[in-house]
């Protein structure tokens, strides 16, 4: 094998969870915060200006500590991932968290500071060189900060999140790796699987009966404990609604579209656009259940490979995986394919595909060594090469920014999403250029329309449910029942009916709707995907010289509202459906070449 299949995390911090030198780092860090407090104690804007030096030491000083617990975050974040039964794993996160807590208690005390400052001066200050390449963050910080309550209540309510909303979040991690589901093996033994082996089995086996038995088992595990993740979820989401409403803010959507950047025109334009144009997406499930016999597709269905006559899907290798993406990176642009073959070979990587782990994937970042990790379970599938290349974009993007100054890498998820999606788009494309027959060719065109349909419908069912749930959670506690009936019915709005069965105990299975640092962690991604078709679009109009227009627009995607950034760079108005209508097209072109393609196949 060429390359390694788990990724090193030594070279971060060795000894895992045990690590001696993570607890250094830890204790540093602490020291850090205890001097951050102390500048900011003796910190008086008026008297600071108008050079405001210590105000330059104190930003200084809260980039070197965030980049200190990120670097720490990120490490035993990813020891838990390879490892859920790693107990001391959560002490350590706990440990950070609370670093975290006291860090957020002092930057709360400034950023009230800052804010307080006049128009006058901020306009002054914002025209010298210390503060003009970070002028749009200052400024979102002021804002942010003329919406905090006094400093003992912001202090209060940092604290009590420790052990309150933080906890509730670590509390889901605890609950999965509870969660094992039995199947029966090749020698009819019986055999537990973890969530995350579960879950790429149920949506992968070739074998419907397989599948179907997987997500029955799957099902009765998540039920079975759909009590307490039901606890869990009511009491991680009444502290964030309690908390919007101690900061006057009774609209639980003004803050995911506050983070993201965008406005609610922009939101609703785009979900219009999508609800309008699901058709071709449509016919694709209903032409896909044809092709396996059925009238219709059940959710573990829906993801399924599909098999034309003789023709088996195809499977890759890591290591051509790697390879290939390499290869097709190397088409768009030099930077992208050299990172993405560098990272291989350091080892950046965990894709091993075996029990312990926790599922789905993620790609972090480690500011300090200008380093990224990704983390996913690879088993050979068109799906899984396509994963690889999402969270290589993600590390790609942090890559264009390390020499940055930290206030000015902090972009919101939906344009995260846009470099993960263009990276997973121009593979994608790809696999079907290089498909040598029409079955492998419908084969690959299921995989790109999969993750279509995923954006338009699944995440829209996320969407949905996470909208119902909060205005019920704003009433009263949710029953694990009524939150099972409110995901059917949003799973079946979004999929327009068109599922036999569908998946009532998503809410539980899913971990992003129990992550505390944003809510609504859904549709950034939809907008991520339509963002990255219109950029692959302005591409194959005119390749040459293009991957330093798409770095030149990675770098700006912390500095600008996300509505400038599109018209600066693509020159479109994203608060209008023309925009979204686009991007779709692109996908449905897809939709149409898949019934075209498969019509030799379906019996008269």
């Amino acid at each position: 094998m060429k390359y390694k299949l788990t990724w090193d995390l030594e070279s971060i911090f060795p000894g895992g969870s045990q690590s001696q030198a993570l607890q250094n780092k830890l204790a540093l860090t602490k020291e850090w915060i205890s001097d951050y407090q102390s500048l900011n104690q003796n910190w008086d804007p008026q008297l600071d200006k108008p050079n405001y030096k210590t105000l330059v030491r104190i930003l200084a000083l809260d980039e070197k500590i965030t980049n200190a617990l990120s670097q720490a975050g990120s490490f035993i974040n990813a020891v838990q991932s390879t490892d859920v039964t790693d107990t001391h794993a959560n002490a350590v996160i706990f440990q950070v968290g609370k670093l975290r807590g006291d860090y957020n208690v002092v930057q709360t005390s400034i950023i009230k500071k800052f804010a307080a400052i006049t128009d006058e001066d901020f306009s002054s200050l914002l025209t010298q060189a210390p503060f003009q390449d970070i002028a749009f963050a200052l400024t979102e910080m002021r804002e942010n900060g003329s919406r905090l309550l006094s400093e003992k209540e912001e202090t209060i309510i940092s604290k009590l999140s420790q052990d309150g909303f933080e906890a509730w979040s670590n509390h889901y991690d605890t609950l999965v790796s509870l969660i094992k589901i039995p199947i029966e093996g090749k020698d009819e033994k019986i055999q537990e699987l973890s969530a995350g082996q579960a879950m790429n089995r149920m949506y992968s086996d070739p074998d419907p009966s397989v599948r179907k038995k997987i997500f029955e088992e799957w099902e009765k595990a998540w039920g079975e404990l759909a009590p307490a993740f039901a606890d869990t979820l009511n009491h991680l989401q009444g502290f964030r609604l309690e908390n919007y409403h101690l900061h006057g803010e009774e609209d639980f959507m003004v803050e995911p579209l506050r983070y993201n950047r965008i406005k609610k025109e922009t939101l609703d334009a785009m979900w219009l656009a999508i609800s309008k144009n699901k058709q071709p997406f449509l016919d694709f499930l209903n032409r896909k259940a044809t092709l396996m016999g059925k009238k219709q597709l059940a959710w573990y269905d829906v993801d399924a490979p599909i098999s034309i006559g003789d023709f088996n899907a195809k499977t890759f290798t890591y290591d051509e995986a790697v390879d290939f993406i390499v290869a097709n990176f190397a088409k768009f642009g030099p930077k992208m394919a050299t990172f993405a073959q560098e990272i291989a070979e350091k080892e950046w990587i965990e894709a091993e595909d075996r029990s312990g782990k926790r599922p789905g994937g993620y790609c972090t970042g480690l500011p300090e060594t200008e380093e990224s990790r990704i983390f996913m379970t690879f088993t050979g599938s068109a799906s899984d090469m396509s994963t690889l290349a999402h969270e290589i974009g993600h590390a790609f993007h942090s890559h264009t920014m390390w020499d940055l100054p930290r206030m000015n890498t902090n972009y919101a998820m939906n344009v995260a999403e846009t470099a993960s999606t263009f990276a997973e788009t121009l593979v994608a494309s790809a696999t079907v250029e290089a498909a040598k027959t029409d079955e492998e060719k419908i084969s690959l065109l299921n995989t790109n329309l999969e993750n279509a349909t995923a954006m338009f419908m699944n995440i829209h069912s996320r969407y949905l449910f996470e909208k119902s749930f909060y205005s019920e959670r704003q009433k009263g506690l949710v029953s694990a029942d009524r939150l099972s009936e409110l995901m059917v019915s949003a799973q079946k709005e979004a999929y327009q009916e068109q599922l036999s069965v569908y998946h009532p105990h998503f809410w539980a299975s899913k971990l992003h709707f129990f992550i505390s640092d944003i809510s609504f962690y859904n549709f950034p991604y939809t907008f991520g995907f339509l963002f990255s078709l219109s950029i692959f679009a302005e591409y194959k109009k005119n390749p040459n010289g293009f991957e330093e227009k798409y770095i030149a627009l990675l770098r700006d995607t912390a500095v600008m509202k996300t509505e400038d950034l599109v018209m600066k760079h693509l020159g479109k108005d994203i608060t209008q459906e023309e925009f979204w209508n686009q991007g779709i097209a692109i996908m449905a072109e897809d939709a149409e070449l898949f019934l075209e393609l498969t019509n030799q196949f379906i019996s008269e």
